[in-house]
């Protein structure tokens, strides 16, 4: 089963270091990892730094992978595609881009009709990118992310552009599969509330660096919100399974 663990990593644009330190607990196959913070963080460009989209200080330490770096695959918050393609074309190249030639093979065409299916989006097959919704385009650039049957799975914001029933269902279809595949799912998320629901571990960026990281409950906090996010809140227990965020005013 894969796992990854953080060491002292940093990156900069040009002489701008964006993030600088970030360590973390080793994560492991089978679990859903939220990561947290304020806006300008450091999110995005740790998830870049984490495949290797770009260089910096520190190490991304991989134990018991089959793929290595390739199993790293990174979703960003835009469409990764021509608008001219259809969101079927678009799918299947994001998986030939794995694979040497042209030839599709019969497998191929089966998983990206699984995945279309598993997302909802199987009616939109044959429309161009370029006609769809945001919405709509987001649940594509998913598809393409989990076409490449990553092991490590970095997800930017991928419901930010979702109504709430498309969001709770991304969210339960990608804890679903990282049980099934153990495969590691790192989600960039803003609603903590949604974080402590689907997430086995929390990451919380702030300032460029890690605040801290474990299992949520113990890391999403009334003072890790007064410090982090500068809120005074309480968490409220809703049930064995879930906690609940309650903002009470700003510091």
């Amino acid at each position: 089963m894969v796992k990854i663990q953080l060491e002292n990593l940093g990156a900069r644009y040009g002489q701008r270091e964006i993030i600088c330190g970030v360590t973390t607990a080793t994560f492991t196959g089978g679990q859903v990892v939220a990561v947290v913070g304020p806006n300008a963080a450091g999110k995005s460009t740790l998830f870049k730094r984490i495949a290797g989209l770009i260089d910096g200080p520190g190490q991304v330490i991989l134990q018991d992978s089959k793929k290595g770096a390739q199993g790293i695959s990174y979703m960003p918050q835009g469409l990764n595609a021509s608008a001219r393609l259809t969101v079927y074309e678009s799918v299947l190249l994001a998986r030939k881009q794995l694979t040497p030639g042209w030839v599709v093979y019969d497998d191929e065409l089966k998983l990206v009709d699984e995945i279309l299916g598993a997302l909802g989006i199987t009616e939109l097959s044959f429309r161009n990118l370029g006609e769809l919704s945001g919405g709509q385009q987001q649940l594509v650039s998913i598809a393409q992310t989990l076409v490449r049957e990553p092991e490590i799975l970095l997800m930017d914001e991928p419901t930010s552009a979702l109504d709430m029933h498309r969001q709770v269902q991304v969210l339960n279809f990608m804890r679903a599969l990282a049980r099934k595949r153990e495969v590691i799912v790192f989600i960039a998320i803003h609603d903590l509330n949604q974080a402590l629901r689907f997430a086995d571990q929390v990451l919380v960026i702030a300032n460029g660096t890690s605040h801290g990281s474990g299992p949520s409950d113990e890391v999403i906090t009334e003072q890790m919100l007064r410090e982090v996010y500068k809120v005074e809140a309480r968490i409220e227990k809703c049930s064995r399974a879930q906690s609940h965020i309650l903002i009470d005013d700003i510091v």
